[in-house]
């Protein structure tokens, strides 16, 4: 089956997909979307794939907490380790859709609110 263009040009040319480590994807901040469940397990995974996002070129990312079905301890390690990582590289990482649960822990912790 071919794709044509509805220009009478020709044919529209096949681009190849972009991949998440591409650059020009990182027009705005990037995205790192939490696990609805974290472990202490998961952390250094977490942290990698923050340090993969910052060596595609983003200055800035946001973490989304939306998924989060339960906020715990590991949680908070796992938010404590992203800011320390965008710290030692230079860059930023900022939090959003935490839930009330997790702001609490934060708290608790002695960090301030994401």
């Amino acid at each position: 089956m071919s794709m044509e263009n509805a220009d009478p040009a020709g044919p529209v040319t096949p681009v190849a997909p972009v991949t998440p480590a591409d650059p020009a994807v990182l027009v705005g901040p990037a995205v790192l979307v939490m696990p609805p469940r974290v472990t202490l397990a998961d952390v250094p995974s977490l942290c990698e794939r923050l340090r993969a996002l910052y060596g595609a070129g983003a200055d800035d990312v946001v973490c989304d907490l939306a998924a989060l079905t339960r906020a715990d301890l590991a949680t908070v390690e796992a938010v404590a380790r992203l800011r320390l990582t965008a710290r030692r590289a230079g860059r930023g990482v900022r939090m959003r859709n935490a839930g009330p649960e997790l702001l609490a822990l934060l708290t608790l912790a002695g960090l301030e609110p994401v």
